[in-house]
């Protein structure tokens, strides 16, 4: 891969990273405010949990993002970015542009998909 692609990548995730710290940050603040909430009944009671619930799992999701980046940005400084993990083909450069902490090439990717369903 190009050296003008590694830095284009570079940038993608490095801002990706910017963004999901603020929506954690956000979300932090969104929970101590939805805590700090008076709770009346059990219809409150039930938004609040809901609420809490949503953003617990946005945020576990995101976290996890983060990591995956953290890799992808790793792989960057290493020499293998854009390299399947599977097969060790070169990831096309669309699935990097959708998913540009991707370690698995489109075919791979299913092959792993259709395994995690079945087991």
């Amino acid at each position: 891969m190009r050296e003008s692609d590694l830095k284009y990548f570079s940038e993608i995730l490095k801002t990706r990273v910017l963004q999901i710290k603020k929506n954690i940050e956000s979300s932090a603040k969104d929970y101590d405010e939805i805590n700090s909430y008076e709770i009346r009944d059990e219809g409150d009671y039930a938004l609040v949990s809901a609420d809490s619930l949503i953003d617990v799992s946005i945020t576990k999701q995101q976290k996890k993002e983060l990591e995956e980046i953290d890799y992808a940005l790793s792989k960057i400084k290493d020499g293998t970015y854009g390299t399947c993990e599977m097969c060790e083909e070169l990831i096309g450069m669309q699935r990097l542009k959708v998913k540009p902490h991707a370690k698995y090439c489109i075919v791979c990717r299913e092959i792993i998909e259709k395994q995690q369903k079945k087991g």
